[in-house]
């Protein structure tokens, strides 16, 4: 039951990261205004990715057209991930 939500808790911040990453490359091309694939990536991301936009202009992070919002919100995930694990697996065992 233990590694069962561990597992999930991982996969979670999985999922996000690599949701995160498909955002940013189809950031890269031509978008279709009516994609629906594209609209549901931004409906899960968006709520993510807004904080950390809204920060990153707060300090001036934005370089020029680039956002620099998915890097720190991957880099934030990486961070808050290992720890909420290590703490689940505390209080599970």
């Amino acid at each position: 039951m233990e590694i069962l939500i561990i597992r999930s808790i991982r996969y979670f911040f999985e999922l996000l990261n690599l949701l995160i990453f498909v955002r940013v490359i189809m950031s890269w091309f031509p978008r279709n205004g009516y994609n629906k694939f594209i609209d549901i990536i931004n409906q899960l991301t968006d709520p993510i990715l807004e904080p950390f936009r809204k920060l990153s202009e707060r300090f001036g992070l934005n370089v020029g057209m680039m956002d620099l919002s998915p890097i720190i919100a991957l880099l934030f995930l990486q961070f808050i991930a290992e720890p909420l694990i290590i703490q689940v697996v505390s209080i599970l065992l």
